[in-house]
């Protein structure tokens, strides 16, 4: 009898989850962003917006922005069937073709000043990836065959002239025709490093999601061989935590902790192995994702259901909560459920929405805050929109949450 009334219990607790996950989308997710990203005057959409809704008229439009909101408009479609993220996937899709792709030299800019002109036209790595993740999401969700065609192109030429022939794996970044640049950057708080783990997880979910499209033989290939890459080079020797930068040759230069990439990382790692459909790939992936959840459900969760920002070697090092953490958190712990049945990672999922219900959802202006200190209060300097800020992790969680935990249901 108490075996029953548990289940119960776990299935009612799911059963709201799934509802407060959908709702967040619908109700605050997707209405701020319909609302407040759109550039009525100049296009496309705007580059950054105060915590408190003031819109900066003279910030850059980034690629990274753009091609999420791209993404997750069409993905928000893909689930929701709502005409209204349909057009914003369109406005995102047009903008990028008409103003961020390079005509002359193929990819796409890394920033645009506000008009639409470029103002920095390095090819990063990073941006092609989301771009190619970004096309092939437009692509499933409309049928578009010039968004596969240009998807394509983005990986020929990633391949063609960022990957390392020497020692695997992709370098950073490139000047505008391809040619190697000295700052490889990806933005001012990361190391002047040839590799890091940042690209390669999101050059990874980019050949995940166009390989559910496009079922080519080297793109399996390439995609197969950046998981053996996590595998042999960027995971730490136990094989529990992502190390973050390299030199070409894969020496690591960085013992800075990331709670988020790990969580992150260890399900996309899984629906990388799963989409490539090799069975003993895809178990030594899953039991390499369950001793990384175990590592951030030991180290980097605080006793308030929060996901820390950063550590070292030596310890937590940043006990800030950001947004795009708290978020992963909430879809890692529960593929780590779904694989182990352990509860505590279920309950570890619960406690991450309910702190992000708490303290990370702005209830006065809409969607997120930034951050918040880890006594709970939020930084109301950070921007709500921004080349970073949008709605690509936490729109993302709730739809891989609630189809989780519908088949947990299941």
């Amino acid at each position: 009898m108490r075996g029953e009334e548990s289940q119960t219990k776990n299935g009612t607790t799911r059963r709201k989850l799934s509802r407060a996950l959908m709702e967040e989308l619908r109700n605050d997710i997707i209405p701020f962003w319909r609302t407040h990203g759109p550039d009525a005057e100049r296009g496309g959409f705007i580059g950054q917006m105060s915590n408190d809704l003031k819109v900066d008229q003279a910030a850059s439009k980034g690629l990274i922005l753009n091609a999420r909101l791209l993404w997750s408009f069409a993905a928000f479609y893909l689930h929701l069937g709502d005409e209204s993220c349909l057009a914003i996937a369109r406005r995102a899709y047009d903008y990028i073709e008409e103003r961020f792709w390079d005509v002359e030299h193929g990819g796409a800019f890394w920033l645009l000043d506000p008009d639409g002109q470029p103002r920095d036209m390095k090819k990063k790595i990073y941006g092609q990836a989301f771009l190619v993740y970004a096309l092939s999401e437009y692509h499933r969700a409309t049928g578009s065959e010039k968004a596969l065609c240009r998807a394509r192109e983005v990986f020929e030429l990633v391949e063609a002239h960022a990957r390392d022939v020497d020692h695997d794996g992709y370098l950073e970044t490139f000047e505008r025709d391809w040619q190697p640049a000295e700052d490889l950057r990806l933005s001012d708080d990361d190391l002047n490093e040839k590799k890091s783990m940042n690209t390669h997880l999101h050059v990874m979910e980019a050949y995940t999601n166009l390989l559910r499209v496009w079922p080519d033989t080297r793109l399996r290939a390439r995609l197969t061989a950046l998981i053996d890459l996590f595998m042999r080079h960027i995971l730490d020797p136990r094989g529990r935590q992502f190390r973050l930068f390299f030199d070409e040759a894969w020496t690591v230069k960085s013992d800075h902790i990331s709670f988020g990439h790990d969580i992150e990382g260890s399900w996309l790692l899984c629906e990388a192995a799963e989409v490539i459909g090799n069975p003993r790939l895809l178990d030594r992936v899953r039991e390499q994702a369950l001793a990384m959840a175990d590592a951030v459900w030991r180290e980097g969760r605080d006793a308030d259901g929060g996901l820390f920002y950063a550590a070292s070697s030596r310890g937590v090092k940043d006990s800030d909560k950001h947004w795009w953490p708290q978020a992963e958190a909430v879809v890692g712990f529960l593929n780590a459920f779904e694989l182990s049945k352990e509860t505590r990672f279920f309950e570890a999922a619960l406690a991450s929405w309910r702190f992000i219900e708490n303290r990370i959802i702005d209830r006065r202006h809409g969607e997120w805050f930034w951050r918040v200190s880890r006594d709970g209060a939020p930084d109301p300097n950070q921007p709500k929109i921004s080349e970073w800020k949008c709605p690509y992790h936490n729109g993302r969680m709730c739809i891989e949450a609630a189809e989780r935990l519908e088949r947990l249901a299941t």
